[in-house]
């Protein structure tokens, strides 16, 4: 096959592309270029799509012998996922710009790129398997569960996983980087980048003041009395401990947690831990990996990258889901993803619109 292996420039996908070529495919490598200012050096480990990671991915490739190409997609990044991003954070609601990355650039713009100039599939270093099954090729867990990155790949459609290759789904991280240091290839131990790659000090609150400005509202208690002032609603987060503000002792001394955002009354919302429970998941959006569930199924549903998977009955509508969960759990926010899993094989995902009590279930852990 003739495989585009996206590079990023870190230890993870230079692996990947050398296991793609070593299996007998014919392998360009390619550094997709995603900011309109890329940095020469990276901020920090959580950056990504610096020159430095440029040049990092050229190295790995001409020690490999393959051909290698920048893909400037800053335009599209910029559109599909940061915009997004600020877009969703306006209205109230907490985005995943992996997730949206995942299905907007490596597996749309990129896919699609690939496949219009003769490719036939596109290789990552993302941690998750595909296996062949009976209605086609499924997607499934890495056996690392510790970097199993099968959550941020539930976005991806039957037709795009006929066309992508995982190789390191297999493998532990620790195992890459031996395999890497073998391989001679300088990124061996170069740390990971972490979210947001377009947000390198991970000051989210920050970055989207620059953006949005300052708005300020109140911050409202449970029971509707004001206990504090904000600059604006889209700085919070369903779930949010840390960074209120708020001087416990003037209340009950208890921990506060986000639990509401208006944004048309630009209102934050606080409350004790057991206002955050919830076992009622409603989706929009949804996006199959393979057959749409049919009837009431037994499913589990994950809702954070490393969050616990949680036994559910999901039923499919169209573009929406519904998901009650067999106990609650908390900081559950519009916005975020819901992957649903069968076993260790992803059914598919959607969007969470809204997040309640269906019932009286278990207490949220």
């Amino acid at each position: 096959m003739r495989v585009v292996a996206a590079m990023s420039g870190g230890v993870d996908s230079a692996v990947a592309a050398a296991r793609m070529l070593d299996a007998g495919h014919e392998v360009v490598g390619v550094h997709l270029a995603l900011s309109r200012s890329a940095a020469t050096l990276r901020e920090s480990a959580r950056g990504c799509c610096t020159l430095e990671d440029a040049g990092d991915a050229r190295r790995v490739a001409d020690m490999l012998g393959i051909p290698f190409y920048v893909w400037d997609l800053a335009d599209r990044f910029q559109r599909d996922v940061m915009d997004d991003f600020v877009a969703e954070y306006a209205a109230g609601r907490t985005p995943n710009p992996c997730l949206r990355c995942n299905e907007k650039i490596k597996f749309s713009a990129l896919l699609d790129k690939a496949l219009a100039l003769g490719f036939d599939a596109v290789a990552t270093g993302h941690y998750a398997q595909i296996v062949d099954g009976p209605a086609g090729r499924e997607l499934h867990r890495a056996v690392d569960a510790a970097k199993d990155q099968s959550y941020v790949l539930g976005v991806l459609t039957a037709e795009q996983l006929a066309h992508a290759f995982f190789p390191l789904g297999d493998t532990t991280k620790p195992m890459v980087r031996e395999e890497a240091a073998a391989r001679g290839f300088y990124v061996a131990k170069k740390p990971d980048s972490y979210d947001i790659c377009f947000i390198p000090d991970g000051d989210t609150r920050g970055w989207l003041t620059k953006r949005l400005g300052e708005q300020p509202g109140e911050i409202l208690d449970a029971d509707g009395s004001v206990v504090g002032h904000h600059e604006g609603a889209y700085g919070f987060t369903i779930g949010q401990r840390k960074g209120l503000g708020l001087d416990r002792s003037a209340m009950d001394g208890q921990a506060r947690y986000v639990v509401g955002i208006d944004r048309a009354a630009n209102t934050v919302t606080i409350g004790t831990a057991d206002l955050l429970g919830v076992d009622e998941i409603v989706g929009m959006r949804a996006l199959w990996c393979g057959p749409v569930p049919t009837g009431p199924s037994r499913l589990g549903a994950q809702v954070r990258a490393h969050g616990e998977e949680v036994p559910a009955t999901v039923e499919a509508d169209g573009a929406r889901v519904r998901v009650v969960l067999d106990r609650r759990i908390r900081g559950v926010a519009p916005g975020q993803s819901v992957v649903l899993y069968d076993g260790t094989r992803v059914v598919g995902s959607a969007t969470i619109e809204t997040a309640g009590r269906a019932r009286h279930t278990e207490p949220a852990s």
